[in-house]
């Protein structure tokens, strides 16, 4: 019989609410990095949630709504009632001002982008980084602005186009910034937030990852009891951590499905098994289904139409797998905690997709299983931080991300083994290249995309017909957005040459240098 799950201890805790802000999660990691434990709640949450959170301070992020069009989102007035300290940020500041008695007005002068702001009068906001008379870089981000103050407020910071680009309110311990801390074009802006969170509201910043650790290893287990777990391991950093988290608090009790599609990267499938198998002592059903995906991917050349095929044969699969060992009470998922804000925001709920290899398809209700979700919790690079706690190797701990319908997609049009086969060698050199330059620490994602063109060129004394290729290189924090690495011509000379030499089936090589936006939820 399993027990109630442990919820996270309640002290130290930050709730942030979200009136739709792209840099919200942002805000999250900042506070985060502080050691202080926070989560994202959106703006209209019922209050018996808020309450329920036990949160001992507020932050309001900002918005593309307008206060002045009264539709505009609301702070919930559970929050004013607490008496707990509050920080409202751009569209936080407009409507905590609007809702206690102040003035929000649209402005003739906007500010997007870099802005100074002047300090005027001392807060603690500001205790250690801005003195009285300084003249500070921010990132601002506002059409509207704060033309009356409500009453306790006075402004401590000011900025050409927002009189009150910082107010302050030390009785209430409310704090409202125009412009946005949480982002790096602020370059105080984390000892800003900082300051909120352990001189304003008195908080320890005690909340560690061999705590939380130790705490999620007490839920998994009150949560499993005497049950049985499966997992679906890819080898990827999610699943793997998962995996090794779920291995410490029950032991035996979890079986991993390792579904083999042929999708993967080179030498990877066989890196699974040992890892896991050998090292951790985990058991491990290997099933190799390489020709079954072939078969069902012959002619599919829709990206989408790629994915739910993947999807559902891996379902079909696991589901096979599953059945095999006599079944379980609860399917392990490696989702992080930008999956469960991004489906909270889209769908109005939790996600019941099977998340843990293919990020596609729905979880059958046939199953019937309960789902363990041990890192819903966290960011990323935290999942990274949690698997060193656990001793998950270097190798697997930092890998790369690699999406769940593996090099699938990224040959664009028909898949065929032998397509795969130049991908994937492709692949490996671009990244045999990247560590030798002692690069791939640097870089959030690598990888080679086979394009659906074929190129004439000329090798030694013949011309040739045959494919181009492209790179991509990514650095980011999360995932959320994404910048271009700036690789020198010499690493890419020497990359592509090595391509075009080694990999047969390959006579051109490109170097993609697109972005990725913020509010993309997928690089892929």
């Amino acid at each position: 019989m399993t027990q109630p799950v442990p919820a996270i201890p309640a002290q130290d805790r930050v709730l942030i609410l979200d009136f739709g802000s792209q840099f919200t999660q942002l805000i999250a990691r900042r506070v985060r990095e502080s050691g202080v434990y926070c989560e994202i709640f959106p703006a209209d949450v019922a209050p018996e949630r808020i309450a329920a959170f036990g949160a001992r301070a507020f932050i309001l992020s900002g918005g593309p709504a307008s206060v002045t069009e009264g539709a505009g989102p609301r702070v919930p007035q559970v929050v004013f009632d607490t008496g707990l300290p509050v920080l409202g940020i751009c569209y936080g500041q407009q409507a905590m001002c609007a809702q206690l008695g102040g003035e929000v007005s649209i402005s003739d002068h906007h500010e997007f982008g870099a802005a100074v702001a002047e300090v005027t009068d001392d807060c603690a906001l500001f205790h250690g980084i801005w003195p009285p008379g300084a003249r500070e870089q921010v990132w601002m981000s506002h059409g509207d602005r704060v033309t009356r103050l409500p009453p306790g407020f006075r402004v401590v910071a000011r900025s050409e186009g927002a009189p009150f680009a910082v107010i302050a309110d030390d009785d209430r311990r409310y704090y409202g910034t125009m412009f946005h801390p949480e982002v790096v074009h602020t370059p105080h802006g984390r000892q800003l937030l900082h300051n909120f969170t352990h001189r304003v509201a008195g908080l320890s910043g005690d909340w560690s990852m061999a705590g939380f650790r130790d705490a999620q290893i007490g839920r998994v287990r009150a949560q499993v009891g005497a049950g049985r777990v499966i997992c679906g391991l890819s080898g990827g950093v999610d699943s793997s951590v998962a995996a090794a988290l779920i291995h410490e608090a029950v032991g035996d009790q979890l079986t991993c499905i390792f579904v083999d599609s042929g999708l993967l990267r080179q030498g990877e499938a066989e890196e699974v098994v040992k890892t896991f198998r050998d090292r951790f002592n985990i058991r491990l059903v290997h099933r190799d289904a390489a020709d079954l995906f072939l078969s069902q991917l012959d002619g599919v050349t829709d990206p989408e139409a790629k994915r739910k095929t993947i999807g559902r044969v891996f379902i079909e699969v696991f589901e096979q797998e599953a059945a095999h060992i006599g079944g379980a009470d609860f399917l392990a998922q490696g989702t992080l905690y930008p999956d469960v804000i991004e489906s909270i925001s889209a769908h109005g709920g939790p996600s019941v997709t099977i998340k843990s290899h293919h990020n596609v398809g729905g979880l059958p209700e046939r199953m019937r299983m309960k789902l363990v979700e041990p890192l819903r919790e966290l960011f990323k690079d935290e999942v990274r931080a949690l698997g060193r706690e656990l001793g998950v190797p270097g190798h697997i701990v930092g890998r790369h991300p690699f999406p769940g319908p593996g090099l699938a997609i990224r040959i664009p049009g028909a898949v065929t083994r032998e397509r795969l086969d130049i991908l994937r060698r492709a692949d490996a050199v671009f990244l045999e290249e990247i560590r030798a330059a002692g690069l791939y620490d640097a870089i959030w994602q690598a990888f080679a995309v086979l394009l659906p063109v074929r190129t004439v060129g000329v090798m030694g004394d013949g011309r040739t017909y045959d494919n181009a290729c492209a790179l991509r290189a990514v650095t980011s924090v999360d995932g959320m957005t994404a910048e271009v690495y700036p690789f020198d011509m010499a690493f890419l000379t020497r990359t592509a040459t090595r391509i075009v030499n080694e990999v047969r089936g390959i006579n051109r090589v490109t170097y993609d240098i697109t972005s990725k936006p913020p509010g993309t939820i997928e690089w892929e």
